[in-house]
């Protein structure tokens, strides 16, 4: 007999509400709630059946007996995987000091537990994978309106503009997300995009801004100095609520459209008939202030800049524009009760909140955590328990971080797939995947917000659990116990809900609780108090920032040319694959050739270089590391960058429909786990440059 089963899609970090379809204990249909999707699902949770089907991943609990990578596992009950960890743990803590154990994660809604852990065991090093994704956007932020950066969302959906600057948001790709944007432009949106190759969503655009690589921050400087010149901006709501408004008109004076078309490579009339058609339509105009800005060492100011670019539109609470996300006290109920422990009064190792006063302490800054493994400064790190997050893959540059990960004492990879970190870990703490696993209840913000469950579609496959069970059978063997009030996923339910009124029936009908039946907006003229910087204004001049000894409108310095012969590479992914999880799903991997990535190389380049569409090439860093890609030759790509697909390259023999194919952009980039931008806190990916020369395919190929 036929059931439906509504939950949360686990593909990506997106988790875009589904239905499942189940059969005895078979999932056979996938789609987006139809409640808020309209049934609508993309390719990577389309293959969520496919990936709890497939029987390349974790059967149980591991304990390594060979050395690190050599795959030489032994499967053993989770009383003993357990019983293993947490005496390490103690040992560990006993000799180093309890704040030498590191939790990681990929982010997202399910965070409190692993948060919660961590402090309970009286570390505060907590961290995620953000410094490789969105920090340079969340302290950007949070230096102007003193909001991290999901304090405002956009409605898309009204916008008359929209913005997108290295933002493929029709491939990247939330279904809710895009769906709006595709009603935008049949309402009449227009898209402008900025990038340095054609993607699908500057295919879809009115105007493109081929740029060259690096130089985002001289264009969006041109913009402000022509918005400013061509008074395309709300003098009211500046008045009102802006601090500083007269530093930014001197600071841009001399960044003009003229300058910055030089400086990018495009024309400066097309500037200005930009910023022409921008004034009609603010201010239902959002310029989206960029959501993995891990790219450049400049990265930062360039978000900032989109930011204030939304000020100038003065397009906050007001449609079409930017929205604070509402909360359910915002309708009048209560939240959800959640795990939670206070952070242990001990200064972060990586420095955020105290070395570093102006980035954000709560998940401080993962890639600072690594040399204390090292260096034992300002004190050692000797655990590292990470949640569904393969560092070798986001991370670049692996020969370094192994070099860090060596001196820990303890590696434990919580994650339901193989990944090239959790082969290197001493211990593997099998997850279930999506569809196998119920989570925690979650709070969706919005103009209309909503409480969310993931329940359980049908058991799982193998010897895994949901990480709400381990994470209670860890806490309990180390003590802590009583921060995880709960035996059962209904218990923990229940205990969410205590405070709100609601129960888990209400869920059924629709898979959410849905808090309020209208939009809440607040009074445009009444948004005192909600900007959370030190003057309770949006700050060009941001005290945070100055206190700290970090400029707030930073003069440009022209990127890094490449040296003869060498590329600036960038990276992206298409619609089917999520970060580095997809290239061994049984389906998703069909649908690149060869399951391997290619090498966009511009066309005049490719003819000086021999090198022709669809041949071999050699793509190598300035280390050691390389591989063979086939060329694919296009003028629509800047003649100094050459672009690859994100996840490839993997080195985990038992992933046999990805092991060894393509070549890892991470590894590619040599050097680069120190480059970071101090003012916004990430990583600057795109600093990395390779050399191209033709060579044989491979023997597989």
């Amino acid at each position: 007999m036929k059931k439906s089963v509504y939950s949360l899609c686990g593909m990506c970090a997106v988790r875009c509400p589904l239905r499942a379809e189940v059969e005895g204990d078979e999932v056979t249909w996938l789609e987006g709630n139809p409640h808020i999707l309209g049934g609508a699902l993309c390719a990577k949770g389309s293959a969520g059946i496919a990936r709890y089907r497939d029987d390349e991943r974790p059967h149980g609990p591991l304990i390594r007996e060979g050395e690190r990578g050599e795959g030489r596992w032994r499967q053993v009950s989770w009383d003993e995987a357990i019983t293993y960890v947490t005496d390490k743990l103690k040992a560990i803590q006993k000799k180093y000091g309890k704040e030498s154990v590191m939790v990681t994660s990929r982010g997202g809604p399910f965070q409190n537990q692993y948060k919660t852990f961590c402090h309970a065991i009286g570390s505060p090093n907590y961290t995620n994978h953000d410094c490789t994704c969105g920090r340079n956007t969340h302290h950007a932020s949070k230096s102007l309106y003193g909001l991290g950066r999901k304090g405002l969302a956009y409605d898309y959906k009204n916008a008359r503009h929209l913005v997108l600057f290295g933002r493929n948001i029709l491939t990247s790709l939330k279904v809710a997300e895009a769906s709006a944007v595709v009603e935008m432009l049949r309402r009449g949106g227009k898209i402008t995009a900025v990038d340095v190759r054609v993607t699908p969503t500057s295919g879809k655009a009115n105007r493109f801004f081929l740029v060259r690589p690096g130089t985002d921050y001289a264009l969006a400087l041109g913009m402000v100095n022509e918005m400013l010149k061509q008074k395309a901006y709300d003098q009211k709501f500046i008045k009102k609520y802006v601090k500083d408004f007269s530093k930014l008109q001197s600071f841009v004076k001399p960044y003009t459209a003229a300058w910055a078309a030089k400086e990018c490579g495009v024309d400066a009339a097309t500037i200005k008939a930009f910023v022409t058609d921008i004034k009609q339509d603010m201010p239902r105009v959002i310029f989206h202030p960029g959501w993995n800005l891990a790219r450049y060492k400049d990265s930062f100011y360039v978000s900032r800049m989109l930011h204030i670019m939304n000020i100038l539109m003065g397009n906050i609470e007001v449609e079409g524009g930017q929205f604070f996300p509402k909360s359910p006290a915002d309708c009048g109920k209560k939240g959800l009760r959640n795990v939670d422990c206070p952070k242990p009064d001990i200064e972060r190792a990586d420095g955020c909140g105290s070395t570093y006063p102006h980035l954000d302490k709560g998940p401080g800054l993962e890639h600072l955590l690594l040399p204390p493994m090292k260096t034992g400064k300002p004190y050692p790190i000797k655990a590292l328990i990470s949640n569904r997050h393969d560092l070798m893959a986001s991370l670049p540059d692996k020969e370094q971080l192994l070099d860090y990960l060596n001196h820990c004492e303890l590696l434990v990879s919580m994650d339901a797939l193989w990944g090239e970190f959790t082969w290197y870990c001493d211990v593997v703490l099998p997850e279930s995947t999506f569809l196998e696993r119920s989570n925690q209840l979650v709070t969706q913000k919005g103009l209309k917000p909503r409480f969310a469950i993931r329940q359980q579609a049908v058991s799982p496959r193998y010897d895994t659990k949901p990480s709400w069970e381990i994470y209670k059978m860890l806490a309990d063997k180390m003590g802590v116990g009583e921060y995880f009030p709960y035996e059962t996923i209904e218990d923990y339910w229940n205990w969410q809900l205590e405070p709100t009124g609601y129960s888990i029936e209400d869920f059924q009908e629709k898979g959410f609780v849905e808090l309020t039946d209208e939009p809440v907006w607040y009074d445009r003229d009444k948004l005192d108090g909600k900007f959370k910087t030190p003057s309770g204004k949006i700050e060009i001049i941001s005290k945070m920032l100055e206190d700290a000894g970090i400029e707030s409108l930073k003069p440009y310095e022209p990127p890094q040319a490449p040296e003869k012969g060498t590329f600036r590479l960038v990276y992206g992914r298409p619609a089917w694959l999520a970060h580095n999880q997809s290239t061994n799903n049984p389906i998703l991997s069909q649908l690149t050739p060869g399951n391997r990535n290619n090498i966009w190389i511009n066309r005049e380049v490719a003819e000086s270089l021999g090198i022709r569409n669809g041949d071999w090439v050699e793509v190598k860093s300035a280390g050691e590391y390389g591989g063979p890609l086939q060329a694919f030759v296009t003028e629509y790509i800047h003649p100094e960058a050459v672009y690859t697909d994100h996840g490839f390259g993997k080195e985990v023999p038992v992933q046999s429909r990805a092991y060894n194919k393509g070549v890892s952009d991470a590894k590619l980039m040599t050097g680069l786990l120190d480059v970071w931008d101090r003012a916004g806190g990430a990583v600057a990916l795109c600093e990395s440059f390779v050399t191209l020369s033709p060579c044989e395919p491979p023997a597989d190929a």
